[in-house]
């Protein structure tokens, strides 16, 4: 059994909210001689395949690659989290509606997560709330930070809270990466600042203490925790020689929270597997593909199949785990 914790969605068709709200750069999708079009108001942004918004595609493509359930998220530049909070949650709710549905159709091959207006935390709280209670939802997914905001920002607390209490899961993507106007050629964001990124979301919530004030809050960080797990060495030293400036908030070592989180599996390379597992925890790596993207796995879970892994070793990271993040 593989289930796919990190694939995106989007619905086939969007309000165009620049024109509705007056501001801002609101995707909405646009379909143009057998193309489909993300705009930013009336310029491009990226074009899609259709398996991005088409589940009937999606599950073909499932079959045969040998996925039984997808875990679908929004994606990332959806977020809004720059916008008025109403309007964040307009769309926010726009989008959790038609995950819901899909979810719905469909409940043995797909798993839905929300998205909140992270601007405004009461907001994200009451949405969070119906996409548990009355979409049926198990989780949310949340950028790597909140326009600029680190993710240990104390003003999170109650949404980590509440999410706590609910049993909320929360899969971590990052967005907005460090840099990314200093370093536009090659794809340099999407190579190197995102796994940047998404380690300075681990460490924020470790240096943070967030993971100590909320032991049963359920976190799951894409592209293998990042550059994280190759750099735990380097943090752990920082931690050690320079406690006046990163222990400023929480005492305890970070490899004491190693296990207390998960992460996916998107690495790309059997090495980087190996020392993610050895680093990590067979226990604590879920399958994760990027779905449908170019810089995914496009055999989801080929690379750990094809490993020398135990069996047991192999049924954790591809769907055992995944079950036990979820809460299911």
């Amino acid at each position: 059994m593989k289930i796919d914790i990190h694939t995106h969605i989007m619905p086939e068709k969007m309000p165009n909210w620049v024109q509705k709200f007056g501001y801002g750069e609101f995707i909405h999708l646009e379909h143009r001689n057998c193309k489909a079009c993300m705009m930013k108001g009336d310029k491009l942004f990226r074009e899609v395949e259709d398996n991005c918004f088409k589940a009937t595609l999606r599950e073909e493509e499932m079959n045969a690659t040998g996925v039984d359930i997808q875990v679908l998220s929004t994606i990332p530049v959806l977020f809004n989290y720059w916008a008025k909070p109403a309007d964040g949650l307009e769309t926010s709710r726009f989008f959790n509606d038609h995950i819901a549905e899909t979810a719905g159709l469909q409940p043995d091959r797909f798993i839905g997560l929300g998205t909140v207006p992270l601007q405004d935390i009461g907001l994200s709280v009451r949405e969070m709330e119906r996409c548990v209670h009355e979409l049926k939802l198990p989780g949310l997914e949340i950028g790597s930070n909140i326009n600029g905001r680190n993710l240990s920002d104390p003003s999170f607390f109650p949404f980590y809270e509440a999410a706590s209490e609910l049993g909320c899961a929360l899969f971590v993507h990052p967005w907005e990466m460090m840099g990314e106007t200093q370093m536009q050629k090659y794809w340099l964001p999407w190579l190197v600042g995102m796994p940047a990124e998404t380690s300075r979301a681990i460490c924020s919530m470790i240096f943070g203490g967030v993971f100590e004030k909320f032991p049963k809050l359920r976190v799951a960080f894409a592209h293998g925790g990042g550059s994280f797990p190759f750099t735990i060495g380097r943090i752990q030293h920082g931690f050690d020689v320079r406690p006046d400036l990163v222990a400023i908030d929480n005492p305890v070592s970070p490899r004491d929270y190693i296990g207390k989180f998960w992460v996916d599996s998107l690495v790309h390379d059997a090495s980087a597997m190996k020392f993610l597992i050895d680093t990590m925890g067979e226990d604590k790596i879920c399958l994760g593909s990027d779905y449908p993207f170019p810089l995914g796995e496009h055999v989801p879970g080929k690379l750990i199949e094809e490993m020398d892994l135990s069996e047991n070793i192999k049924e954790n990271l591809l769907h055992k785990n995944a079950l036990r993040w979820l809460g299911k």
